[in-house]
């Protein structure tokens, strides 16, 4: 797998963004959100391999507490283990500004996902009952944490 170059998402890059947004969620976010998260000042990130945007993140700080808010890899990419480098450095980012948890919520029929945190040290913390819009009304989502404490007691990293 190709190594992941890390850039800050820019005003210029939402077209794109919005793109693949479109392209792998069924309920995507909006261009605004994406121009809001940016304008608010929240850490905003692009992956790209070999001049190839592969994925993006949204993270918000709030306090010792790092939210996930939107992660994505295109769906040509998926499966192919881009998804947990984008996580790696996610919670490298959250290290880095002493953090002491990774919070994020998942729809609760996305198991591919939650396989994906799961592995990496993520524990469930709640269900957030009608969190997300559905086909057929709303769908519950799964709150779920990282305690970023448990990697430096293990001496290594989850992932």
């Amino acid at each position: 797998m190709t190594e992941l170059a890390v850039t800050q998402m820019q005003l210029a890059d939402i077209d794109k963004v919005f793109h693949i947004e479109k392209l792998a969620n069924r309920f995507p976010w909006t261009k605004g959100n994406f121009e809001d998260c940016l304008k608010s000042g929240y850490r905003t990130f692009l992956y790209s391999a070999d001049d190839e945007l592969i994925g993006y993140s949204v993270v918000q700080s709030v306090l010792d507490e790092v939210h996930l808010l939107n992660i994505c890899v295109t769906p040509a990419h998926q499966g192919n283990g881009y998804g947990r480098k984008i996580l790696s450095h996610i919670i490298d980012v959250a290290v880095e500004q002493s953090a002491v948890i990774v919070v994020l919520e998942v729809r609760a029929s996305n198991f591919r996902a939650q396989q994906l945190y799961l592995s990496t040290g993520f524990n469930e913390m709640s269900v957030r009952r009608g969190y997300y819009p559905a086909e057929q009304g709303r769908e519950d989502g799964v709150l779920m944490g990282l305690e970023l404490g448990m990697l430096s007691q293990l001496g290594q990293s989850l992932l």
